[in-house]
Order: C-alpha cells, then sequence, then structure tokens
C-alpha cells in the first residue's frame, strides 16, 4: 500500500500530542492542514485513527498499533539524516573498552584512526572487563579473558601475560623469585594470578598464604606500584610509558599466560561499515592473532 508521507507525519504528530492544533504548530502548517491529512491517511486505511471529542482526540485501537510503528521509523530516518548534518556522512561507533587496554594501547592511537576513517563517529565507553553489549548499546567490547562469552563472536587481540613489576628501588634488593616472600604483593580480584606465576617461575611451594592490598584494575594496581606500596603483576607491554619513564621495571623475566585481550560482538550484531574498519585497523596495528599461550615455565 502506498501511504503519503505527509499524511503519516502528520498523524504521527498529531498522535503524540493528541492535538491538531499542536501538530500544525510543530510542522509548521495550519491546524486544517493537519486534520485534512489525518483524514486522507483514515481513508486510505479504510480505518478511524482517533476518536473526534469536544475537548480533544483519542487514539482508537488502530491509531494506537500504528503510532510507535511510525515514531520508530521517524526516529531512525532522523538519526540517519543527521549523520549528513555537515555536509559529511558520519557513521557511529561504539566501544566498551578495558581500561588498561584502553589507556595502554588504544587512546595514543586513536588520532590515526580518525584520520584515516573520518566518516566513523567514535563514543569509547570504558569498563572493568564487565560488560552488556545489548544492554549498553555497544557495537564491539574489548575485554580480557578467554574468549568464552555466550552468544557472543570473539577475535582474539593481544596476548598480554603478566609479570611482576615494581619500582627500581624494590627491585634493587630482588635476585629471585623467591625473593618476594619478603615484599607486599599487591593482588587484583582474580586470585590464581600470583600462583600462576610463581608456577610459571619454578616456584612450587609458596610459603603461606598471599598477602597484599587487592585492586580492582591493572591501572590502580600500576599506580600503587609506582608509589613504591608493592608489586605489581602486570601486562608489560600496555606499561611501557612507565618504564621507559624509570617509574616501573621488571625484575624478573617469567611470565605467566592467564588470558588475552578480545574484540567481541554479538553474533545477532550484523557488523556495520564502521564496525568493519575499525575491525580491519585493529588488525593491521596489532599483526597475525596471537598464538595459543605456550605453557608456564617449570
Amino acid at each position: 500500500m502506498s501511504l503519503p508521507l505527509n499524511a503519516l507525519r502528520a498523524f504521527e504528530a498529531s498522535a503524540r500530542h493528541l492535538s491538531f492544533t499542536r501538530a500544525g504548530l510543530e510542522l509548521s502548517v495550519t491546524q486544517a492542514a493537519v486534520s485534512a491529512q489525518v483524514r486522507n491517511l483514515e481513508a486510505r486505511l479504510g480505518v478511524p485513527l482517533f476518536r473526534r471529542l469536544p475537548r480533544g482526540l483519542v487514539l482508537t485501537d488502530e491509531g494506537q498499533a500504528l503510532l510507535p510503528v511510525l515514531s520508530e521509523s521517524f526516529g531512525r530516518l532522523g538519526t540517519m539524516l543527521d549523520q549528513f548534518g555537515s555536509g559529511n556522512y558520519r557513521e557511529p561507533l561504539t566501544i566498551g573498552v578495558v581500561a588498561t587496554f584502553a589507556i595502554g594501547w588504544l587512546v595514543r592511537r586513536l588520532e590515526a584512526f580518525q584520520r584515516e576513517h573520518p566518516f566513523v563517529d567514535l563514543k569509547l565507553m570504558t569498563h572493568n572487563n564487565k560488560v552488556d553489549l545489548a544492554g549498553e548499546g555497544l557495537d564491539f567490547a574489548i575485554r580480557f579473558g578467554d574468549g568464552s562469552w555466550h552468544g557472543t563472536h570473539a577475535e582474539p587481540l593481544l596476548a598480554t601475560p603478566l609479570t611482576p613489576m615494581c619500582t627500581p628501588a624494590i627491585a634493587a634488593r630482588l635476585t629471585a623469585p623467591v625473593d618476594l616472600a619478603s615484599e607486599v604483593l599487591l593482588r587484583s580480584y582474580r586470585n590464581d594470578e600470583w600462583r600462576s606465576w610463581f608456577a610459571a617461575a619454578g616456584v612450587d611451594d609458596w610459603p603461606g598464604p598471599l598477602r597484599g592490598p587487592v585492586f580492582d584494575s591493572s591501572l590502580a594496581l600500576a599506580a600503587a606500584a609506582a608509589q613504591g606500596i608493592g608489586i605489581a603483576l602486570l601486562p608489560a607491554c600496555l606499561f611501557q610509558h612507565e618504564v621507559d619513564a624509570g617509574r616501573l621495571v621488571r625484575p624478573f623475566a617469567f611470565e605467566a599466560h592467564t588470558g588475552r585481550y578480545w574484540l567481541t560482538r554479538l553474533h545477532s550484531r550484523l557488523p556495520s561499515r564502521a564496525m568493519l574498519q575499525f575491525q580491519q585497523w585493529l588488525q593491521r596495528e596489532l599483526g597475525p592473532a596471537p598464538a595459543a599461550a605456550p605453557p608456564p615455565n617449570r
């Protein structure tokens, strides 16, 4: 069925306001013109869309069914047309990123991405690895783990093995992994990370329970370590800036492989042009997908 756009617009505005007069003000036409457009639409559909009462309008069942469909359609059309507002097409891209990856790798490269892809209207949201792709309206989420998230497509991005990092002053008194027994070991909310590192370093019988403050992000761990509060297990590749500045050093070469970063999206989310461009850019910047983690050194 072919229906006039002006009539559909007149109905949608009248239904929102429940007034032909206010709809006319919104659409910059007279009340009579709006009323005529709606009557024309009703005639074409063969059903009444309003009950006209002395004190206003009331939607019929048919009008109530039609309104949300039109509102959504006009809203989507308006959003799309807004992307041409500056004379150049802009496509939104919303990404949720673990804060450590965002600050340690992504943010410093975003200017280059935007130069190469000026049509992408990027929105970046950080999180601590807890994310709801659908609920937060995300196109992508970059997160840390094993790649197993229900209903999600996951592409490996970056392997980030953990290694102890601390101030040069603390490192000067460390000669072997067992020396850590006398130091404050800063911990993350993942309880097994230090034990995984000790296993990789060949320390199978750690003396006693682990003690030390617990942090909910690697950024907080790194900040505490740089203040000399203790020794943190960190992905060294994401804290190279602190190493270059002399705030943190690696006292040992041993690394623990506990997971990696992944680019994830819902299986039901068909990639847009902006999503594909961002994915390809990441692949180029990071190089080939990382191989499987090696077994712990023993």
